[in-house]
């Protein structure tokens, strides 16, 4: 049965990972799905309620602070009393290949809003509900930041791309040094593979392979995983790729 005194919160939470890991938190506690339109969470708020689970979506720009701030006072109105056990951050941008000569620096600014610059506003807002949550929590308060190959290799016309995914990585070692000391657990994702979402169907990885692209629901055990470590061994970084996988 989901506890009803405390919450999780995902931010990006599209058709892939953020829907897998709402329907696997939601076994635990009520959800709560932020995105940009409605769209993006609307089927999986729909499919978790109506199996027994609880979940609200709420629209947010996650790199506009007073629109982060709006999201979660309407969390406190919805959810009164209920306290924060585990924030996701999942939020990408369009990052599509493309020759380093002809890359703009408005999609640069993109990346970079959506990655450093929108955890560096998510981390500020759930960082202190975190601490609030270390004495009573169920299991230690985590936040849990998805990354990619690129947080760790910068490819040939992935310069954009990866500029943000660096940055983001970074925040992360920070944030981690900082607040595993104080009972909270910060945990970065290399997804380093295709994801196997509706939208990324045409893309064929690994040579049409069964199991050739990553499970969305194995990314969502993963994060489960995280957050139900205790933290006499809290894991910082993990990597994860289909079994084909190059690396």
């Amino acid at each position: 049965m989901a506890s009803k005194s405390f919450y999780a919160v995902i931010a990006g939470a599209g058709t892939g990972t953020g829907r897998a890991a709402a329907v696997r938190f939601a076994k635990s506690y009520p959800v709560v799905l932020l995105a940009r339109t409605p769209a993006s969470f609307d089927e999986t708020v729909v499919q978790i309620n109506s199996s027994g689970g609880s979940a609200i979506g709420i629209v947010a720009d996650i790199t506009d602070p007073s629109s982060l701030q709006s999201a979660f006072e309407s969390i406190e109105e919805k959810l009164p009393g209920s306290k924060l056990a585990a924030a996701i951050y999942n939020v990408n941008t369009k990052f599509g290949p493309k020759p380093f000569l002809e890359v703009t620096l408005e999609e640069l600014d993109a990346n970079l809003d959506s990655a450093p610059r929108g955890l560096f506003a998510f981390a500020q807002k759930t960082l202190p509900l975190l601490l609030d949550s270390v004495p009573d929590s169920p299991r230690p308060p985590t936040l849990i930041i998805t990354g990619a190959t690129a947080s760790a290799r910068g490819s040939a016309r992935f310069a954009h791309f990866a500029a943000g995914k660096f940055a983001l990585r970074a925040i992360a070692q920070s944030l981690a040094r900082e607040f595993h000391p104080r009972g909270v657990h910060v945990a970065h994702a290399i997804i380093d593979g295709g994801i196997d979402t509706p939208w990324g169907k045409a893309y064929v990885a690994n040579g049409g392979v069964e199991d050739g692209k990553i499970k969305p629901e194995q990314i969502a055990e993963d994060y489960w995983h995280l957050h139900s470590q205790h933290r006499s061994g809290f894991t910082h970084e993990i990597d994860t790729r289909p079994f084909v996988e190059k690396f």
